[in-house]
C-alpha cells in the first residue's frame, strides 16, 4: 500500500505517510492528456443530464496543468497518520491530539464521495481552539479514519463491510488507542456510522453529532396530509428536496448498490470518469447559492478529495459500501433507538427533520442553518465547528 512504513507495536499500530510514486502522477497526466471526450446534447440546460463536457474539460485542464498534488500530499502529511488491522481489515486513520490535556476524544467519519481530506479545515480549530480564537475547554483529540474500502483503508479484505461492521471496527480502534470516553461525529455515510458507533458502544460514547443525515433522520415514505400540515416551511422544503433526490438523483445509488464492480472498471481506468462521477455530487449537493462546485468548495480541495479515490483505485471498493448496505436489509429499515445524546446540524441542502429523527435517536440538540451544504466541513467549516463545540459542551 502506498506510504506504509514498516513498524510494529504491541497493538500493531503502524505509522503511515502518504508517498505517492511519481510514476502514478505521470500516468495520471498521460491519461488526462489522452481523454476521449463525450459531446453534449445541444439545446438542454447543460447540467440537466449530468456534468457538461465544456465544464469538465476546463476542470480537467486545471487538474492537469495547475493542480499540484505534492502540495496537498504534504498538507495531509502534516498530521500524524497510522494504519492498524481490525477484524482482518487494514484501517488508515489520522490521529491528531490536542495540546489541551483535558481534550475530549472525537471520532470523525467521512461519507461518499468524501474522504479524510474533507476535514483539513476543521482539524486545527477542533484540536487547538486556543490558537483559533476559541475556548480551550472545547478542545478535542481527533481520530479520523478512512472507511474500509476508501482511500488507504484498502484493499478490502473481503465482503460484508456494512455500516454496523464499520462501526464495530471503529469502536475497537478507539479502544486500541486507549480512549474509554469519547464522542462521534460524521456526515453522509458518516451520519450512519457515527450513530451506529453510539449504539454499539453506548457505555463509552458520550454523544453523537451528525450533519448531512439521512437514514434514521428522515422518512422515506411520503408524508401524510396531516403531517404536511404540521411541518414548518423549512421542513416542507426538505421534503421537496428529498423527493427531488429520490426522483432525479438516485442513479448513482442504484448502480453502486447493485453493480459496483462493473462501475469500477470505467472509473478506475479513466480519471475524467472518476472526476465526473464525484464532481456531479458537488454540484448537486452543495449550497444552492453556488452556481458551480468551486463556488462552494475550493477547487484544489475538491481535487485532492478526487485524488484520494483515483490514486488508490478505490472507486469500486468505496461503492461496495452501498452494495453491502442495500443487501443487508435495504434502505429505510427500522433502526434501533440510540440512548446516546445526539446533536444534528442541518445545513441548507440537508433533508433531516427532527420529528422523523426522534424515534431512532435521543435528540438533545438541533440546529438549522440557511447556508452551507452537504459537505459542511468543506463548505462551512466555521459553522460546523461551532455547532460541534456547542453540542459537546452539553456532554463533556
Amino acid at each position: 500500500m502506498f506510504g506504509t512504513v514498516p513498524y510494529m507495536s504491541t497493538e500493531d499500530i503502524r505509522p503511515f505517510r502518504i508517498e505517492i510514486p511519481q510514476a502514478a502522477l505521470d500516468d495520471l497526466a498521460d491519461r488526462l492528456d489522452r481523454t476521449r471526450w463525450a459531446d453534449d446534447l445541444p439545446g438542454d440546460d447543460p447540467w440537466d443530464r449530468g456534468v457538461p463536457a465544456s465544464y469538465l474539460r476546463e476542470l480537467a485542464d486545471y487538474w492537469a496543468t495547475s493542480y499540484d498534488w505534492r502540495t496537498h500530499e504534504a498538507r495531509l502529511n502534516e498530521w500524524p497518520q497510522f494504519v492498524t488491522t481490525v477484524d482482518g481489515q487494514d484501517i488508515h486513520f489520522l490521529h491528531v491530539r490536542s495540546p489541551e490535556p483535558d481534550a475530549l476524544p472525537l471520532l470523525l467519519t467521512h461519507g461518499w464521495p468524501g474522504s479524510v481530506a474533507e476535514f483539513v479545515e476543521v482539524i486545527g480549530p477542533l484540536t487547538d481552539p486556543r490558537a483559533h480564537g476559541g475556548d480551550p475547554a472545547d478542545a478535542f483529540h481527533l481520530v479520523i479514519p478512512s472507511i474500509p474500502g476508501f482511500a488507504f483503508s484498502a484493499p478490502l479484505a473481503g465482503p460484508g463491510w456494512t455500516a454496523d461492521r464499520v462501526a464495530g471496527a471503529f469502536v475497537q480502534l478507539m479502544a486500541r488507542l486507549g480512549y474509554e470516553r469519547y464522542g462521534a461525529q460524521g456526515g453522509d455515510y458518516g451520519a450512519i456510522v457515527s450513530p451506529a458507533v453510539g449504539r454499539a458502544d453506548a457505555e463509552h460514547v458520550v454523544g453523537v453529532h451528525v450533519n448531512a443525515a439521512t437514514a434514521g433522520f428522515i422518512s422515506y415514505a411520503p408524508p401524510s396530509d396531516e403531517d404536511m400540515a404540521e411541518l414548518t416551511e423549512v421542513e416542507k422544503g426538505r421534503i421537496g428536496r428529498l423527493q427531488h433526490y429520490m426522483g432525479e438523483q438516485m442513479g448513482y445509488v442504484h448502480l453502486q448498490s447493485t453493480r459496483p464492480q462493473t462501475l469500477a472498471h470505467g472509473l478506475t481506468d479513466s480519471p475524467v470518469g472518476q472526476l465526473a462521477w464525484i464532481v456531479e455530487k458537488f454540484k448537486e449537493w452543495t449550497d444552492d447559492a453556488s452556481d458551480l462546485p468551486e463556488d462552494a468548495v475550493d477547487r484544489d480541495h475538491l481535487l485532492t478529495n478526487v485524488m484520494l479515490y483515483w490514486l488508490t483505485g478505490t472507486a469500486g471498493s468505496s461503492a461496495n459500501f452501498y452494495y453491502e448496505g442495500a443487501h443487508a436489509g435495504g434502505w429505510g429499515q427500522e433502526i434501533e433507538r440510540s440512548p446516546v445524546p445526539t446533536g444534528v446540524a442541518a445545513f441548507s441542502t440537508d433533508v433531516a427533520i427532527r420529528r422523523y429523527a426522534e424515534p431512532a435517536n435521543t435528540i438533545t440538540h438541533w440546529s438549522d442553518f440557511d447556508s452551507g451544504g452537504h459537505f459542511a466541513a468543506m463548505e462551512a467549516p466555521d459553522l460546523l465547528v461551532g455547532d460541534v463545540r456547542e453540542f459537546f459542551r452539553t456532554v463533556r
